[in-house]
Parts: structure tokens; C-alpha cells; sequence
């Protein structure tokens, strides 16, 4: 599926400019590796909808240095191959000047090499820690949590707030999902916890049964999960429930997905399911957000952007992907693949609206541990989440 945002005309024919200011009209085109239809489409979509508001924000604003953003879309449907067809053709055909995403790490490992062949500026949201290496891929930043820092929330969750050592960590079957439950594995195993159950399932498999039982039976008391798909995880919600084995759920920020909701059996279904939250993105004790994130909230209803069946933080990463392309341009006045690189290198801090990122040249994961929290995955409103009992 191809997609090409026109944001930008010229409203004359070329041949009527001079190319000093053809030159200069030339819109920033940044392409956008979006995995919008298949199994893992839950979290693109809410990028998405950040990275068009971000796109219409920066052109309503003159543009960057004065140059319209043309967002130029691909539908990957989550498929590495096709991000790698479409990673090629947005660098060789459209010329894009920088990429967002993919939106998920089993693409990114594909298509990280790629961007780094071209020197291609790159900021994705993927959480895999190696795809971001400074030394092999200078031009690429993430703006979200590496593997390792998610694992070390959850972690210190399970065995400092719920005081649980015997635990099943499961994960589906993409690069992703493979990556991320072999680390949580080796970190929990390398604090002292018992991981009793081990297991990958293929985010289609309509039958989560057997694999709920195995854990049961291998005495878990916190089920674990690293996977993107939210018919998966409502699955074996639904399973826990049908087995009225009321264990904790804890991990990946897709437990927390309004998509969710709408696939359980009954509402109940969703309790006692922690899901990974970022402060940002998490009301306080009184029941509010921060005041940058609580505006841009207020601005999403506004402009009519659905939040309640996405999470909000997917959105504002998605827009801060945008804004760090379109402001790294306007400082430098260039698009060239080292004025935007040399400008997120400079970095630190940069308030975005999801995180408060800090990036050098030598640190290209800009967000900081200490913004991880864990939420109750049911308490969605506007797309945050309640912090999760046991923090101070």
C-alpha cells in the first residue's frame, strides 16, 4: 500500500522558476515507514495520528525554514521485507531527506542497516537496545525506552512492589517479541527470580490456552509479556479469566491499549494488568498530567484526534518524531543528513511532549530511565494511565 501526503504545491509549472528558488521551495520530504494494516498495526496507528498533526503544525507555521513537510507513507503491514522494499524506494525513488520508524523492532532490524549505508537521518520508537549504536548507526535516534530499560520497570516491579519471584515471561513471535522476552528472561534469571515458563506465540494463534496452563502448572504467580498485538494479549486475558486465575499481568504499554478493551469478554477481564506508563504520560495522585502534556491533550480534542482507543503517549512520540526532523532543519537551515544529525547531537535537554529527552554524540537514547513508570492498564483516560500501586 503506498501513501503520499502531499503537503506542499508549488502553484506554478517549474520551468517558470529560477532554480535558486526552486531550490528553496523544495518541500522537506520525510518519509515514514508505517506498519498501518496486519497484527502489529496497534501502535502505528497512534503515531500516526501524532505525526499528521505534527506535519499540519509545522506547515501552518510557515514550514521549516520556510520548506512544507510532505510526509510520504508505507504501509509495511509490519512485514520486515516489505519495510526493506519500502525503505529503498522512499531513499532511492523519493529522495526522502530523513525516515520515521518502522514502529516496531522486528522491521527495524531489517531496515537500521539500510538507513545507516545512506547516512539517512532516522528517529523510530523501537525498543530493541541494538538498534540504536551510535558507532554503526550514527544517523539514527530513538525517542522511547530501549529493552533494557523497560525490563528493569518491569522487573523492579514484579520483585520489589508485588514481591514475586516465580515468574513466566511470554512474548510473540516477531523479532521483536523474540528479542524482548530473551532479555527479560536473562535479566530476571540474573536477579534471582525463577522464570518457571518460557514461551513465543504467534500473535495470530487463535488458541492461548495451552500455553496459560503450562505456566499454571509450572507454579507462576506473574505472567510476564512483550508483544505488540492486542488481540494476543485480550486473548489470554480472556483465557485467565475462563481459568479464574486471577495472576498479574505485567509489561509490555500495549497491555494498556484502548483497542483492548473492545476484544475482552467482560470488562473484569482487564484487572490486575500492569502495563508499562511513562511520567509524562501519567496522572499524578491528584489525578493530573503535566501542564505540556495536559495542553497538548486539550489540543488532540480540539483538532478531533481520537485518543480513547489508542494510548496517549503513542501519539506524542509521533508527534515529537516529526518535530525533531522540522526543528532540526529550521536551526540549521539545512537538510542535508549532517546539519540534522549534528542538531539532535547538541540535545540535551529537549522538551518534547512525550519525554524530556537528552541526546549527544555519543548518546542517541534520549530518554531518561526515571520517566519509566508502571500503570494500571484499565485506568485509561485521554489515553494516560493511573500510576500503578506501590510507588511512593
Amino acid at each position: 500500500m503506498a501513501l503520499t501526503r502531499r503537503g506542499f504545491g508549488l502553484g506554478v509549472t517549474a520551468g517558470a522558476l529560477a532554480r535558486p528558488a526552486l531550490a528553496a521551495a523544495e518541500p522537506l520530504r520525510i518519509g515514514y515507514l508505517a506498519a498501518l494494516t496486519g497484527p502489529a498495526s496497534a501502535p502505528t496507528q497512534g503515531f500516526h495520528r501524532g505525526i499528521d498533526l505534527s506535519v499540519e503544525d509545522v506547515n501552518a507555521a510557515g514550514g521549516a525554514a520556510g520548506r512544507k513537510v510532505e510526509l510520504i507513507v508505507r504501509d509495511t503491514q509490519g512485514d520486515p521485507t516489505k519495510a526493506v522494499n519500502a525503505v529503498q524506494e522512499l531513499i532511492g525513488a523519493q529522495k526522502v531527506h530523513a525516515i520515521i520508524g518502522p514502529a516496531n523492532s522486528g522491521e527495524a532490524l531489517a531496515t537500521t542497516p539500510i538507513m545507516a549505508r545512506f547516512h539517512m537521518p532516522n528517529v523510530h520508537a523501537c525498543f530493541v537496545d541494538s538498534l540504536i549504536d551510535t558507532a554503526k548507526y550514527p544517523n539514527a535516534i530513538r525517542n522511547a525506552p530501549t529493552s533494557t530499560q523497560l525490563d528493569d520497570a518491569t522487573r523492579h516491579y514484579v520483585m520489589n512492589i508485588l514481591k514475586q519471584r516465580d515468574v513466566a515471561v511470554m512474548g510473540d513471535t516477531t523479532g521483536y517479541g523474540t528479542s524482548a522476552t530473551a532479555s527479560s528472561v536473562a535479566a530476571f534469571k540474573a536477579a534471582g527470580a525463577n522464570v518457571v515458563y518460557q514461551a513465543q506465540i504467534d500473535a495470530t494463534q487463535p488458541d492461548v490456552k495451552p500455553d496459560l496452563l503450562r505456566s499454571q502448572a509450572a507454579g507462576a504467580k506473574v505472567i510476564v509479556l512483550w508483544s505488540v498485538s492486542t488481540g494476543m494479549l485480550a486473548r489470554l486475558m480472556n483465557v485467565r479469566a475462563q481459568l479464574g486465575w486471577n495472576i498479574p499481568f505485567v509489561g509490555h504499554p500495549t497491555l494498556g491499549a484502548g483497542e483492548i478493551r473492545d476484544l475482552l469478554d467482560k470488562p473484569a477481564n482487564w484487572e490486575n494488568v500492569f502495563t508499562l506508563g511513562f511520567s509524562n504520560c501519567t496522572y499524578d495522585a491528584t489525578g493530573k498530567l503535566p501542564p505540556r502534556t495536559a495542553a497538548f491533550v486539550e489540543r488532540l480534542h480540539a483538532r478531533k484526534v481520537g485518543i480513547a482507543d489508542s494510548v496517549l503517549w503513542w501519539i506524542a512520540s509521533g508527534y515529537d518524531q516529526v518535530q525533531l526532523i522540522a526543528k532540526a532543519v529550521a536551526a540549521a537551515g539545512s537538510s542535508s543528513p549532517d546539519a540534522i544529525i549534528g542538531y539532535w547531537n547538541s540535545l540535551n535537554p529537549y522538551p518534547g511532549i512525550f519525554g524530556n529527552y537528552r541526546y549527544s554524540a555519543q548518546n542517541h537514547n534520549g530518554l531518561p530511565t526515571d520517566e519509566i513508570v508502571m500503570s494500571l492498564a484499565n485506568s485509561a483516560h485521554d489515553g494516560a494511565y493511573t500510576i500503578a500501586p506501590g510507588y511512593g
